[in-house]
C-alpha cells in the first residue's frame, strides 16, 4: 500500500467486454475495492464517435486509433495501478493499449447474448443502441493464452465479480 493508501504495484486494469455486459459498474466497483484511480473509456471518446454510435452506425478502425491512443496514454500514466472500462474487443486493440502499459491486465466480462441484451434493455439513454450488440458480439475476439488476464461470468452479482476479479489480480495471501 502507498504513503496514499492506494494500493500500488498491481499496474493498470481493463474491464472489458461488449456493451451491456457491465463494464462500468464493475470497474468503478473494483477500482474503489482496489483504491485505485478510475476511468471510463467511453468519456474518451470524441464528439465524432459519439454521434455516430447514437445513430446506430458502428466505429471503425480509423474511428476507434485516436481514441485508445488517449486511453493507452492513462493506462500508462497509471502503471502503478489504475482501472479502465474499454470494450478492447480485438485483439489488435488490446495490443494497441498495451504498446502504452505492456503490464495491462484484462478482465473480460463474459455472457451470452441473452443476458447481455436483457442488461441493454435496463440502461435507457446509454448512447450505444442495443441494435449494435450483434455487431460487438461478431468484433469480439476472446482473450488469446499469451494475453494477460482472464475471463469473467457476468450472470452472478456486481459483488461477486468484483471478489473474484480482486483474489486473481492480487497475489497470494494478499486480498
Amino acid at each position: 500500500m502507498s504513503p496514499d493508501g492506494r494500493d500500488s504495484g498491481r499496474g493498470p486494469v481493463v474491464v472489458m467486454g461488449v456493451s451491456g455486459s457491465g463494464k462500468s459498474t464493475v470497474g468503478a466497483a473494483l477500482a474503489q475495492r482496489l483504491r485505485a484511480p478510475f476511468a471510463d473509456a467511453d468519456d474518451f471518446h470524441p464528439a465524432a464517435n459519439v454521434a455516430k454510435m447514437t445513430a446506430g452506425h458502428a466505429l471503425d478502425d480509423d474511428d476507434r486509433r485516436p481514441w485508445l491512443e488517449a486511453l493507452g496514454i492513462w493506462l500508462a500514466d497509471h502503471e502503478e495501478g489504475g482501472v479502465m472500462t474499454c470494450s478492447a474487443l480485438k485483439r489488435a486493440y488490446r495490443d494497441q493499449l498495451r504498446a502504452h502499459a505492456p503490464q495491462t491486465a484484462f478482465v473480460h466480462l463474459h455472457g451470452d447474448r441473452g443476458v447481455i441484451a436483457r442488461r441493454q434493455a435496463t440502461r435507457p439513454g446509454h448512447f450505444m443502441p442495443a441494435s449494435l450488440l450483434d455487431s460487438q458480439f461478431a468484433t469480439l475476439e476472446p482473450l488469446d493464452d499469451d494475453e494477460h488476464g482472464f475471463v469473467v461470468d457476468v450472470d452472478q452479482s456486481v459483488d461477486a465479480i468484483v471478489e473474484q476479479v480482486a483474489g486473481h489480480l492480487s497475489p497470494p495471501g494478499v486480498g
